[in-house]
């Protein structure tokens, strides 16, 4: 059975890469491929639309700087918040996936992923206590003639600039994420994606933007199933 669904991965992986290729940033290959080595994002090693490379920079904590944005502008992130921060640049800069959200206006960005309510809020209660000088990550720094970012505005805790985890997840990357009335039917930057994966790349979901109820129904009983397969196979390497 684990053997179907990582067969079941390997398709919808496919599939997804010959439909969408990957976005056209800056450090995104042209097509995804196997990235056996990679030293972060390892969820994408099998699929890739970045280069092992890029993943060195995520490779030791604390991460200082992402290319030419520094994450530490208001200190250091703390070990939660920034394993959070390190999912969304994996997903963005190697999923193979993420294409299937690509911006009508900008082809190296995203709309509208949807996010879990659950990892909203955790990725939240990670960050809270840590310090962030802008709400929007990708319009709000001030960029120096090096091509460096800089902060406008005075740090302030992450509560104090988010309300809740949806205020954040909708606003820190601006248009690039939502939050999803589905609890199944969105993304956690885990290997339990694989599964909401195949739904929200079905043709239904792309003509219809609510939520049919027999998707819902589909997503939560394959969910059920992964996780039944994940625990048996972990009651087996104890």
């Amino acid at each position: 059975m684990l053997r179907f669904v990582v067969t079941l991965f390997a398709v919808i992986t496919s599939s997804t890469c010959q439909k969408y290729g990957c976005l056209e940033g800056d450090t995104h290959k042209l097509k995804p491929s196997r990235e056996p080595n990679m030293h972060e994002c390892t969820l994408y090693s099998k699929s890739s639309c970045c280069y092992v490379e890029f993943t060195e920079q995520l490779a030791h904590s604390p991460v200082i700087k992402v290319n030419n944005s520094y994450w530490n502008r208001c200190g250091q992130l703390s070990k939660s918040c920034e394993d959070f921060t390190k999912k969304i640049e994996c997903f963005y800069r190697c999923s193979p996936h993420a294409a299937r959200w690509i911006h009508p206006n900008d082809t190296a960005a995203i709309r509208s992923v949807p996010l879990c309510q659950s990892f909203c809020d955790d990725w939240y209660e990670a960050c809270k206590d840590d310090s962030i000088c802008v709400h929007n990550w990708l319009t709000d720094w001030e960029w120096d003639e090096s091509g460096e970012n800089r902060c406008k505005n005075k740090c302030i805790p992450y509560s104090e600039m988010y309300a809740n985890g949806t205020d954040m997840c909708q606003n820190m990357w601006g248009e690039s994420f939502k939050v999803s009335e589905s609890s199944c039917l969105c993304l956690q930057m885990n290997k339990k994606d694989m599964m909401a994966i195949k739904y929200l790349l079905s043709e239904s979901s792309e003509e219809s933007s609510s939520i049919s109820s027999s998707e819902e129904h589909a997503c939560q009983k394959k969910l059920l199933k992964f996780d039944k397969l994940r625990g048996e196979e972990g009651e087996q390497t104890r």
